[in-house]
Formats: structure tokens, C-alpha cells, sequence
């Protein structure tokens, strides 16, 4: 069963990301900025929508009340990253259009990628790192000061459920950079759609919103370590049972290698 609603949810993102995407490449000729991201982000609830009405995929927010309230008050976002869920997911509960960080070569993926590169987003050449994180802060300080907010996964890739991955210290180097408050997210989206599976199960996936941590002043690798540590400790407490797995199996893999 899981199966069939996987592969039905599947063809409902295809068949509505295809003309949605060629919608906003004929609209970005006209429209530009903010207006065009809402556009893009109702393509994101659709797909938010199927997975809730085929896969049975539920979401559960806390903490909304530690966003900044002001029109224009910044926010740099740092998200656990466990599947592509929380990338379509995010833009749905924000009440700012934010500007994901990504490397270059998405903007390749055809139709979806095409559409991204007509937003005003952060893509970065990973090559040049020097170069790209110059790029990161100037287009940081200009977004940000726009009312968008900027979105971040600290570990950089998608990590399974019940792990940490290594969490690098671009986003808090960027807060510290621009001046902007940080706030770490928590997200159990492995429980139901686990990082490159193609069988989504249905279930709760809790996002938890931290509390604001102030940037100024801050040594970027010590405020990393304070983010790490709260959206850790807060997976454990969402999600209990993944980490008494993953512990108890650790034993048992280190005995065989």
C-alpha cells in the first residue's frame, strides 16, 4: 500500500511541476522578486498537500511563537536535514520568503531547477569558497535586509534517521557576518519520508522552532556548537526511538568491522 500511494504521490508532483515550472519562467519575464517566490511556494504547499492526502504524511509545528514579528526583523534559519520533505516543507510555514544557500549544479535539474534559478536565491560555486562565501554574505546582508529570510542546512547533506551529521559553521559565520539572530529547527521528516527512499510511510513529522540566538558579537564556531547541541537534543526528544536504535546497533556494527 505504501508502495502505491509513493508512486501516485510521485506522479502528482510530476504532472504539477512541469506546467507550474513553465508558468513561472513565462511569468518571471514580468514578475520578479518577492511576488514570484509566493508563486513558487503555492507549487510547494500542492506538493505538501499530496503527501498529506496520499501518503498520510501529517505535520506538527511548535515554537512559531520565537519568530521575529517585524516586517523586515531577519532571521537566518539552520535546519536539521533528514530528507527532501523539510526543502518543500519550510517555505509552507515561514510568514517570510526565504532564500535557500544551494550549490549551482541543481540549477541543471530540468523544469524544478530551471524555475529556482528566476528566484532570488543563494547559489554558490563550491569550487571557489573563498569567492562563494563572500557571495553568501553580500547577497546575505541584501536579502536580508528585504524582510527575506535565509534557510540553511548546517550538516550540508541529507543524514538518516537517529545520526548527527558533521555541522559546518556557514550559517552562524554568515549570521555573525550580516548581524542577523539565528534559529534552529528540528525536523523529523525521516520518520515518514527517509532521505533517498523512494516509499514514503505515513505518520507525524514534528517541526520544532528554537528559540532566537543573537549573533553579534558571537564567535561563529561557539554559537555552531549551541545549535548543534539544542536541535540534537531536541530530535532525541521528538524522536526517541530512532536514537535508541542507532545506539543499540552501534555496538553490534563496530563488533563486525
Amino acid at each position: 500500500m505504501n508502495f502505491l500511494r509513493s508512486v501516485l504521490h510521485a506522479l502528482w508532483m510530476l504532472v504539477t511541476v512541469i506546467p507550474w515550472a513553465l508558468i513561472m519562467l513565462v511569468a518571471s519575464l514580468r514578475v520578479r522578486g518577492i511576488p514570484l517566490y509566493w508563486m513558487a511556494a503555492r507549487w510547494l504547499g500542492w506538493a505538501i498537500d499530496g503527501a498529506r492526502v496520499l501518503l498520510g504524511i501529517q505535520v506538527r509545528v511548535t515554537g512559531m511563537a520565537h519568530l521575529p514579528q517585524g516586517e523586515t526583523s531577519p532571521a537566518i534559519l539552520l535546519v536539521k536535514h533528514q530528507s527532501t520533505f523539510e526543502t518543500f516543507l519550510m517555505p509552507t510555514l515561514m510568514p517570510h520568503p526565504l532564500a535557500y544557500v544551494f550549490k549551482k549544479e541543481l540549477l541543471q535539474v530540468p523544469f524544478f531547477g530551471w524555475a529556482m534559478g528566476r528566484l532570488d536565491m543563494i547559489h554558490i560555486d563550491r569550487g571557489q569558497r573563498t569567492k562563494a562565501f563572500g557571495k553568501v554574505v553580500a547577497q546575505g546582508k541584501r536579502l536580508l535586509a528585504q524582510g527575506i529570510w535565509i534557510i540553511m542546512f548546517p550538516e550540508g547533506t541529507r543524514i538518516p534517521r537517529g545520526q548527527a551529521g558533521v555541522y559546518k559553521s556557514g550559517g552562524t559565520r554568515l549570521a555573525v557576518a550580516t548581524g542577523a539572530p539565528v534559529i534552529p529547527v528540528a525536523v523529523t521528516s525521516a520518520r515518514c519520508w527517509p532521505r533517498k527512499a523512494f516509499i514514503k510511510r505515513p505518520g507525524v513529522v514534528d517541526v520544532s522552532i528554537g528559540p532566537l540566538m543573537p549573533s553579534e558579537g558571537r564567535d561563529p564556531e561557539e554559537l555552531m556548537r549551541e545549535v548543534e547541541a539544542w536541535i540534537e537534543a531536541e530530535m532525541r526528544r521528538l524522536d526517541p526511538e530512532a536514537y535508541v536504535r542507532t545506539e543499540r546497533d552501534a555496538p553490534a556494527a563496530a563488533a563486525h568491522s
